[in-house]
């Protein structure tokens, strides 16, 4: 028998893919080192890509509802994931990203930091939660693997924040930690695509 093919995921796979291209080249295609300072910077008033920056991240919120609706369990930690990065592709801070306590912010500032940060961790709550309910190996791996990077990482990140601010490290960590969550998001998309014709569950492969 021909296997079935969850379409909804599919589709959250490859509008998340698409709106973390746009991203990417809205921060790689303007001025400067596209690895210094906050992602977010790609889409301040003033970078000759920031529309196109915000409308990516947009895109990859609405991937992320796409996905929630495909996998029921953790369908509203991801809609809230989704919500959150689409009020941070909305709202968008100043140039520099400026945060408290080192710097002088602006209401914009705060709302869209604080989208950002809690969109990643109810994406890795998200996270915790398909590793606790997942039926497949490949699933329970892949978010594992995810979390194990995220956890850590994340809370470096959030360290840095808080008693360093701005810097190359802060930067680097939180490339890395959007890689991940980007990753997963395709991943996790990819897998549910399939049916359970198609991948074994965790029990049948299990050594």
């Amino acid at each position: 028998m021909r296997p079935g093919i969850n379409r909804l995921a599919a589709a959250a796979g490859l509008v998340v893919t698409a709106g973390a291209g746009v991203m990417l080249f809205a921060l790689v295609a303007g001025p400067g080192p596209w690895w210094r300072g906050y992602v977010s910077e790609a889409g301040a008033a003033g970078h000759p890509y920031a529309v196109v920056y915000r409308l990516g991240l947009v895109l990859l919120a609405a991937g992320v509802a796409l996905l929630g609706r495909a996998r029921p369990v953790i369908g509203p930690l991801l809609l809230v994931t989704a919500g959150l990065a689409g009020t941070s592709g909305v709202v968008a801070c100043s140039a520099g990203c400026p945060l408290p306590p080192f710097e002088p912010t602006t209401p914009t500032d705060v709302v869209h930091a604080a989208a950002s940060v809690l969109g990643m961790l109810v994406l890795a709550a998200a996270m915790a939660v398909t590793w606790w309910t997942a039926g497949w190996a490949v699933t329970r791996r892949l978010t594992a693997a995810a979390l194990a990077l995220t956890v850590p990482l994340g809370g470096a990140l959030g360290l840095m924040m808080l008693f360093a601010g701005r810097g190359a490290t802060s930067a680097v960590l939180e490339r890395i930690l959007l890689v991940i969550g980007v990753s997963w998001l395709v991943g996790t998309a990819a897998i549910t695509s399939f049916d359970d014709r198609v991948l074994p569950r965790r029990t049948e492969i299990m050594v």
